[in-house]
């Protein structure tokens, strides 16, 4: 009989006047290993959220195992900025530190005292059962895995970025081994080098986990069933990614199938009526009305709206438009050898390299954000260029796409800006609401949308897909493809690019 690590019963939630699950429910059974995905703004972060006991939901059940340990992945965890890498990473096993410590005491105060050696002993076994003595070994396993020997394990946690933080945050998450692992886009801040390992060492994680990520590869990887928020529900399903989208498929044709017969059998039905209602056959008229009216119909096949991502472009020409020589860029102190290479016009570079060695201070750095600590850059007069910076960072929060983007386009009127936002998947009734308020994968939209509105023919993108859906994904991509200018991009996703880029920096290097 397979164990029930958690159980969800009846559970709706609702956001505004957004229903995101109305009488939803499914299991997380021991030794499963969950993808939990859906369309941008379904209430995947939300779920993660509720199934934490941060949000209340408006009615339902959230039943855990007892005594079980969960970890989650917070990438805004409190952390004592004073402590290094190392120190922080052995905050893991505070618990095996006391008992170390509580038996180093025993040893020293030890007087003979048969019941103290015992007590002693019994600590030793517990530190050789939890594995203390490869406490090193372990933290030295993850810490390569994940890029973080490459930041400085003695660096101090003040001194690191974002991304590298939460890196770390993740590392200690996978030290502690919960029963259950709960994480929310841990790729996001990833390296494709690092994401693999994470894939290996997720599929053979002993416990449980739900993870939310769109990276698709990723999820093909590590999940042993997915479960998919659409429409109100959560429908769960067994196999790996691809499994899902095959079944998915298959019961959507059943679906529109049978709904399609069902309308046919309807309109047959009510023209039998309209024909014999008042004539002879009026009984059986009547009594087919009445089996009418207690038929249980089946909804109309939703309709999905097809994205429609297409830059603003403007010509260029197909000789040299950036030239970099010896180019130093980085904050305080440099991050990088110095850079040389240049992009022609038409041309699509991609750049790799660890996270947090420096990828997004050289886009910053290019579109003036930041100045160059030493070295030469210059785009060619006739660039014009498209910024799309990770972070979804805004100056006010409480204004909605339509106010930010009317700021941004005041020759639009409100009803042109609804089209393009619609173009871009942010639905309407999203474009009243907040920005603090909109998932990850809309705030994403809305940025997008601005950047599609902005004449251009040198497009400088900053991981652009990290926090959207599928369609939105794949719309995107269609676009970079046919899009005629230049191109610079960060991206960990190699299934993203592989196909279209020209060229494959390697920042760290200088190699291409």
């Amino acid at each position: 009989m397979m164990v029930s690590l958690l159980k969800v019963e009846h559970l709706s939630h609702s956001f505004a006047d957004k229903t995101l699950y109305k009488n939803a429910f499914f299991d997380l059974y021991k030794g499963e290993h969950m993808g939990l995905v859906g369309q941008n703004g379904t209430g995947k972060s939300t779920l993660i959220k509720i199934l934490l006991g941060e949000i209340m939901p408006d009615e339902g059940e959230i039943k855990w195992q007892p005594n079980i340990k969960i970890g989650h992945l917070d990438q805004y965890a409190e952390i004592n900025l004073n402590d290094t890498v190392e120190e922080y990473l052995k905050t893991a096993f505070a618990d095996l530190f006391e008992i170390e410590s509580k038996m180093n005491r025993l040893y020293q105060d030890m007087t003979g005292d048969t019941e103290q050696l015992l007590q002693a002993a019994t600590y030793q076994e517990q530190l050789e059962a939890n594995d203390f003595y490869s406490i090193d070994r372990n933290i030295n396993r993850i810490a390569v895995g994940l890029g973080i020997d490459a930041i400085g394990i003695n660096r101090k946690i003040q001194e690191l970025s974002g991304g590298q933080r939460a890196k770390v945050i993740l590392a200690k998450l996978l030290l502690e081994k919960p029963n259950i692992l709960l994480l929310d886009e841990p790729t996001n801040f990833l390296d494709q080098e690092h994401v693999e390992w994470l894939a290996h060492d997720l599929e053979v994680f002993a416990g449980a986990f739900i993870v939310v990520s769109h990276d698709f590869a990723f999820l093909e990887k590590v999940s042993s069933c997915i479960c998919d928020i659409e429409f109100g529900t959560i429908k769960k399903y067994n196999g790996k990614y691809s499994d899902f989208l095959r079944q998915k498929e298959h019961l959507q044709r059943d679906y529109i199938r049978r709904y399609h017969a069902q309308q046919k059998k309807i309109e047959k039905t009510e023209e039998y009526i309209r024909k014999n209602i008042a004539g002879n056959n009026s009984k059986i008229a009547k009594g087919r009305r009445k089996q009418l009216e207690r038929i249980e119909r089946i909804a109309p096949p939703p309709l999905t709206q097809k994205l429609c991502i297409q830059f603003n472009e403007v010509p260029i020409s197909s000789h040299t438009v950036l030239t970099i020589q010896d180019l130093e860029v980085g904050y305080d102190s440099v991050l990088l050898p110095k850079l040389n290479f240049s992009v022609m016009g038409g041309q699509k570079v991609i750049i790799t390299g660890f996270n947090g060695v420096g990828k997004s201070t050289l886009l910053k750095t290019l579109v003036g954000h930041i100045p160059a600590i030493s070295g030469y850059f210059q785009f060619s007069n006739q660039i014009k260029v498209g910024y799309y910076e990770q972070d979804l960072n805004w100056n006010n929060g409480s204004l909605t796409p339509l106010q930010i983007l009317s700021e941004q386009f005041p020759k639009l009127n409100v009803k042109e800006i609804r089209h393009h936002l619609s173009r871009t998947g942010v639905k309407d009734k999203n474009v009243s609401q907040e920005m603090s308020t909109l998932s990850g994968g809309e705030q994403s939209k809305v940025k997008l949308c601005s950047l599609l509105l902005s004449p251009c023919n040198f497009l400088i993108l900053d991981e652009p897909t990290n926090h959207l859906d599928a369609d939105a994904k794949e719309s995107l991509r269609t676009a970079l493809i046919q899009f005629k200018g230049s191109v610079l991009l960060v991206s960990h996703e190699e299934n993203f690019y592989r196909d279209w880029a020209d060229q494959i920096f390697n920042i760290e290097n200088d190699s291409m």
